[in-house]
């Protein structure tokens, strides 16, 4: 299946190949921080399948606290959207940010990971009282 993204602004788009379904969800402490919400997501593909088409992300090594192993994490210097990211010992798999990606709705994740740091809501958010849009708009 071919897949296309972009950043929240456009500047940076990209282009991958994936038959995969190794879409996941982490939990954990420091991707709360990244995203600013509850959880990441990740997409993997091969980087030999995945290409940027335009733009130049801006990118730094972040040491994870428990495992030591770092990842070298890609953005938007503009808008700040997280892009893609992989691990610096072995770049060969690529995380694209499931948000990015504009066929985001074929994926149903597989797997999660942390779940010892999941916020305790999580599992109840189906309960919640939902609008198909913004009551307030």
């Amino acid at each position: 299946m071919k897949i296309e993204g972009s950043c929240h602004c456009g500047q940076i788009t990209f282009e991958a190949e994936t038959e995969t379904t190794q879409f996941g969800i982490c939990h954990c402490s420091e991707c709360q921080t990244l995203t600013g919400s509850a959880f990441n997501t990740g997409l993997s593909v091969s980087a030999a399948k995945f290409a940027l088409l335009t733009g130049e992300p801006k990118s730094y090594v972040k040491t994870a606290e428990q495992s030591g192993r770092q990842v070298l994490r890609h953005f938007c210097g503009n808008c700040g959207s997280p892009i893609y990211r992989h691990s610096v010992l072995d770049p060969s798999i690529v995380r694209i940010a499931i948000g990015s990606i504009k066929q985001r709705k074929a994926f149903t994740p597989v797997r999660q990971i942390w779940k010892c740091s999941a916020l305790p809501w999580v599992n109840s958010i189906a309960n919640l009282q939902t609008f198909e849009r913004n009551p307030g708009e």
